[in-house]
C-alpha cells in the first residue's frame, strides 16, 4: 500500500473553516481531522525538513530558510540536502530498497529534500514526460500551480511499474499570503486543491493519505526596524530574516520571527532588554535559551531570536518596504495547523505536531519488514 503525504504550505485552519473543501471533508469521516503545531520558526524549510526526517530542528539541523554562517560571516539560503543533518524518508526508503517520489511546487524544496527519492519532480523543472502527461505547469505565482503539483503526484503514481510505498507532495503559499480566507480567490485556490486530492483518491482508493500544512498565515500591518532600535543605544546588530528565500512576491522577506547576530556578543543581555521593550517584541530569547524552548539547532541560531506581535513583522526600511496588505508568518502565532488521516492504522498513534506524518512514515511505513 502506497502513503501519500500532503503538505499545504499555509494552509491555516481559517482556510478550511472559511472555504468549502467537500473531498478533504469527507475523506476526514473516516479517518481523522484536528488542529496541531507546527514546528519554530513557522516557515517552509524548517517544517517540510521536519515532516521528512520526524525529528525536531535540534537534530535535523534547518532552524531557517536562511541564515548567516558565523564562521564565514556569509549568508545563505538553506535550500541543499547537504544542510539537513538526519537522515530523510527518501534517504531510508532507498537504504531498505523501497520506492520513492516527491512532486512540489517550489523547486527549493525538490533541491533540500530529494536526495534518496526514487522519482522528484517541481513545478519549476518539470520532467518533460511529466509535462507530456499531465500539461505545461502554471507559474509559480498562480493560484492553479498546486493543483498542478497534486496532478503530476498522481500521474507519477499511475505510471509506475510497481507502486511507490512513500508518496510526498508540497506546495506553495502564494495564494495564503494573498489571499485572505473568506476573499473568493480562496475558495478558488481551494477547490483546486480539494478537487486535485479528490481525483488522486479517486484514481487510488488504497492509498493512506496524511495531509498538513508547514504553517499557518497571519494579516500583518507594522513593520518593526530593530536593526536601529537597538543602534538608538550604541549596539550595532545584524538582523537576519530567516523568513527570507527566493520567493520574494510572497513575502517581501518579512516575518514575525527573526535571527539577531550582535557585533559584540557581551552585549547580549543589555540588546535583550532594549528589545524587549521595543513595541511588537512580543518575546526575544538568549540563543540557548531559544534553543531549548522551541527544540532549535544552537550552531545555526543568532545571538538572539526575535518573535513578534501577531501583526508585526520585522525589517529594515532602508532595504524593503512594508506591503499595503501583508500576509505572512514566522512567529508563534502561525504554528496552528491542520493534521488530516485517511485510511490508514492509526489506532493508538497520536497525531499532535506536523512532523508525528513523517513519524507515521518511520514508525509504520519504512519498518524494513
Amino acid at each position: 500500500m502506497t502513503t501519500v503525504v500532503i503538505c499545504i504550505d499555509g494552509f491555516d485552519p481559517e482556510y478550511l473553516e472559511a472555504c468549502d473543501a467537500p473531498n478533504l471533508r469527507t475523506l476526514a469521516k473516516d479517518g481523522f481531522l484536528k488542529i496541531g503545531e507546527s514546528m519554530m520558526p513557522s516557515v517552509t524549510n524548517v517544517n517540510n525538513v521536519s515532516l521528512v526526517t520526524a525529528n525536531y530542528p535540534e537534530v535535523h539541523g534547518i532552524s531557517s530558510n536562511y541564515r548567516l554562517v558565523r564562521e564565514t560571516g556569509d549568508e545563505i539560503y538553506m535550500e541543499s540536502g547537504e544542510y539537513i543533518l538526519a537522515e530523510t524518508l527518501f534517504q531510508r526508503a532507498a537504504r531498505l530498497g523501497k520506492r520513492t517520489a516527491m512532486v512540489t511546487s517550489k523547486d527549493k524544496l525538490r533541491t533540500l529534500l530529494s536526495d534518496g527519492a526514487t522519482v522528484h519532480a517541481s513545478s519549476e523543472q518539470p520532467p518533460d514526460w511529466v509535462v507530456e502527461g499531465i500539461g505545461e505547469p502554471p507559474h509559480i505565482y498562480s493560484l492553479e500551480v498546486n493543483g498542478w503539483a497534486i496532478r503530476a503526484g498522481n500521474f507519477i503514481m499511475s505510471q509506475a511499474d510497481e507502486p511507490y510505498d512513500v508518496v510526498y507532495i508540497t506546495t506553495t503559499d502564494y495564494a495564503m499570503h494573498t489571499f485572505a480566507p473568506d476573499e473568493p480567490e480562496s475558495q478558488e485556490h481551494l477547490t483546486i486543491l480539494d478537487n486535485a486530492i479528490g481525483d488522486l483518491v479517486e484514481a487510488h482508493p488504497d492509498i493512506t493519505l496524511l495531509l498538513t500544512a508547514d504553517h499557518g498565515m497571519s494579516s500583518k500591518t507594522r513593520m518593526i526596524d530593530l536593526k536601529s532600535g537597538l543602534g538608538r543605544y550604541g549596539i550595532r546588530a545584524n538582523p537576519v530574516p530567516i523568513i527570507k528565500d527566493r520567493y520574494t512576491a510572497h513575502h517581501s522577506n518579512l516575518g514575525g520571527c527573526i535571527f539577531v547576530y550582535l557585533d559584540d556578543p557581551s552585549q547580549s543581555r543589555e540588546a535583550l532588554k532594549i528589545l524587549r521593550g521595543i513595541d511588537g517584541v512580543e518575546e526575544a530569547l538568549e540563543r540557548s535559551e531559544a534553543a531549548t524552548k522551541y527544540r532549535l539547532y544552537f550552531d545555526r541560531l543568532g545571538d538572539i531570536i526575535v518573535n513578534a506581535e501577531s501583526d508585526a513583522v520585522f525589517g529594515d526600511p532602508s532595504e524593503v518596504k512594508m506591503p499595503p496588505r501583508l500576509r505572512s508568518h514566522a512567529s508563534v502565532h502561525e504554528r496552528t495547523i491542520p493534521l488530516l488521516g485517511h485510511n490508514g492504522d492509526f489506532a493508538n498513534f497520536s497525531f499532535d505536531q506536523n512532523l508525528d506524518l513523517g513519524r507515521y512514515v518511520f514508525e509504520k511505513v519504512l519498518t524494513g519488514d
